[in-house]
């Protein structure tokens, strides 16, 4: 074996590179993979080399098309959830160095590589070496998680058991609460099993649902109910859950429109309704290193979860196997 390079060898391979490959959002449902300019980084900034990023159910009204996008977007937006290896530093960056694998919160990652602020990315310890880490779903998570204050004895449901919802199921059972998980698939059902929901309810009747809940909770129904799927009558049904004084966590992403909520309801049991979205950087960042944590000491094992992964030539296939959510699918990843 040749260990060191030839004349010619050199040549080739420090060729300086301009280019790289992204996915462009076109027009409603096209993505085009194009060639565009590599990016440089500027003062304060990192450049990854990036291994993957997640697909994420808020990036879906983009891709079908809404009034309000134009199109095209932006090369390797939305993605949001990329993790990769740093390949060059900008001036005045000295927490990170080449050669660093880190998960980021950058905002074109359907892409090769990706920019992120230096502040706004977080190392990956050695433990996690080979495994896809999309950072900002996994910290969204933590940070729902802290915000929904559970604890040990309480009653939680958990409404939606896609990737966050099953995290969530998780990290409550973890705290030793009594989960109770809802869903409309019978695949997302088992999902919650295994993640260690003590029980499970299909979400097809609104008032079969509430009956079942009160039966499982012998009338008292729960003290944490965390609503996951970013839809009004889910919305509605988490508070009919909620127990006097308890809490209803919005984890949804509610994006499409105005909700109408049963707002007396919500007074006459005197809830607590926390909004868990996040919009601080460094909040974000903050519950990403949570979940690198959380990983390595086994409190969440997202790998179960990771059911698709796709190239980016295969980038539109994701994105309607993500908007149809067949049986079997959970979170899907783009690989690079």
């Amino acid at each position: 074996m040749q260990d060191t390079l030839t004349t010619e060898d050199r040549a080739v391979n420090t060729a300086p590179q301009n280019t790289m490959r992204a996915a462009v959002v076109a027009a409603p449902k096209s993505i085009e993979v194009q060639e565009v300019t590599l990016p440089e980084p500027q003062k304060g900034q990192v450049r990854l080399r990036l291994e993957g990023c997640g697909l994420c159910a808020s990036s879906i009204p983009l891709w079908e098309g809404r009034e309000w996008f134009n199109y095209p977007v932006a090369a390797g937006n939305p993605g949001h959830e990329g993790w990769g290896v740093v390949d060059a530093v900008g001036e005045g960056v000295e927490n990170m160095k080449p050669g660093d694998r880190v998960a980021a919160l950058s905002y074109n990652s359907f892409a090769e590589y990706d920019l992120a602020d230096a502040d706004k990315v977080v190392k990956l310890p050695d433990t996690l070496a080979g495994k896809p880490f999309p950072g900002e779903p996994l910290g969204c998570a933590m940070n729902i998680f802290k915000r929904s204050d559970i604890s040990a004895g309480q009653t939680v449901a958990i409404l939606g058991i896609g990737f966050l919802g099953a995290l969530l199921v998780q990290l409550a059972k973890n705290a030793g609460a009594k989960v109770i998980a809802i869903s409309q698939r019978d695949f997302s059902l088992d999902v919650a099993k295994e993640c260690g929901a003590d029980e499970v309810v299909k979400m097809d009747d609104h008032y079969k649902i509430i009956e079942k809940v009160k039966e499982l909770t012998n009338g008292k129904f729960c003290e944490r109910v965390v609503e996951c799927t970013g839809k009004e009558w889910p919305l509605n049904l988490a508070g009919e859950l909620c127990t006097e004084r308890g809490k209803l966590i919005i984890a949804g992403f509610h994006q499409d429109g105005m909700r109408q909520v049963n707002i007396q309801l919500w007074n006459w049991r005197g809830l607590d309704v926390i909004n868990a979205h996040e919009r601080d950087p460094q909040i974000y960042i903050q519950g990403i290193k949570d979940a690198v944590k959380a990983v390595e000491q086994g409190t969440i094992n997202p790998d179960k979860l990771y059911t698709h992964t796709y190239t980016l030539n295969d980038i539109n296939k994701g994105f309607g196997q993500l908007t149809q959510r067949p049986d079997g699918f959970v979170k899907a990843l783009i690989i690079y």
